[in-house]
C-alpha cells in the first residue's frame, strides 16, 4: 500500500480536475462554480463572503468566481439593502438549470469515485479528508 498521502492526494485532485474539465468542455459549468451554485441551491440571496466562507475562497478568487458565474448568466449580484458595499448573489433560471445538470453529474461523479469500496471504507475517508480542515486550519482561523 502506497502512503505517499499529500502526492496521492495531488494527483488524485488534478486527474478529478481534468476529468471534470472535459466534462465543462462539453457544455456545464466548471467545479468551482457548480460549487457555488450548489450553496446557492440552498442558500439563494446570501452574500458574496457567506458563499466565500462556505467555499473555503479568499475575497479575490471569490470575485473572480462571481464575475464569470455572472457572465455566464448562472447568477445576478445585487447590493445588500442594509450595507451597499456588500453583494447578495441570486441564482438566475440559467443557474438553477445548471444546477440541476451538476447535481446529476456530480451522482455519475460519486459512483465513480466510490466504486470498489464499502460504505465503511468511504466512511473513514471521508472522515479522514474532514479532519484536514481542522489539522490545518484556514490562516484567518488561526489567527481568530
Amino acid at each position: 500500500m502506497d502512503h505517499r498521502l499529500v502526492y496521492l492526494l495531488n494527483v488524485g485532485q488534478r486527474r478529478l480536475h481534468r476529468w471534470s474539465q472535459a466534462r465543462t468542455a462539453a457544455g456545464g459549468v466548471t467545479a468551482a462554480q457548480a460549487g457555488l451554485l450548489f450553496f446557492l441551491g440552498k442558500n439563494d440571496g446570501a452574500l458574496t463572503s457567506e458563499a466565500a466562507a462556505a467555499l473555503d475562497l479568499k475575497a479575490p478568487g471569490m470575485s473572480g468566481l462571481v464575475d464569470r458565474a455572472e457572465r455566464a448568466g448562472l447568477l445576478e449580484r445585487h447590493s445588500d439593502e442594509l450595507d451597499g458595499r456588500a453583494s447578495r448573489l441570486w441564482l438566475t433560471a440559467a443557474g438553477r438549470t445548471a444546477l440541476k445538470r451538476s447535481k446529476s453529474g456530480l451522482s455519475e461523479l460519486n459512483v465513480r469515485l466510490t466504486e470498489g469500496f464499502t460504505e465503511a471504507e468511504i466512511d473513514v475517508v471521508g472522515r479522514w479528508l474532514t479532519s484536514l480542515q481542522d489539522k490545518f486550519p484556514d490562516d484567518d482561523e488561526e489567527t481568530a
